[in-house]
């Protein structure tokens, strides 16, 4: 079983930053990439970004140019620096696992965390 914990959620006006960060635990011998969805109130969950732990990354049109996804320095965790937010970034980030970044942007995942409330609001 995979266990996934994020943090470092919060409120910040628009045009601010944040920084979000996610560790995984527990059975990881088949999990080679971490990634980030998110839900906003009335909306089905949608996908951000993934990396793999070679370093293999893919961002959501949305978001790309704004966001940076990383490797952590501790193996299985990795950071997601949320620059230039928006309004329409408000929402609830979910960290999730799988064995590539393809399959992260599928939506075939392995095991979600409890996710972090991100509000961008003036």
């Amino acid at each position: 079983q995979v266990r996934l914990v994020e943090a470092g959620g919060g409120w910040v006006q628009p045009g601010g930053s944040l920084q979000l960060s996610c560790a995984a635990s527990g059975s990881l011998a088949d999990i080679y990439a971490l990634g980030w969805y998110r839900q906003a109130p009335g909306k089905q969950r949608e996908y951000v970004a993934a990396i793999s732990t070679g370093g293999v990354i893919n961002y959501a049109a949305s978001v790309k140019g704004r966001f940076t996804i990383s490797n952590g320095a501790a193996a299985y965790s990795i950071y997601l620096q949320m620059n230039s937010l928006e309004r329409e970034d408000t929402a609830v980030y979910y960290c999730t696992a799988a064995i590539n970044v393809w399959n992260i942007m599928r939506g075939t995942t392995t095991a979600w965390g409890e996710g972090t409330q991100v509000t961008v609001s003036s």
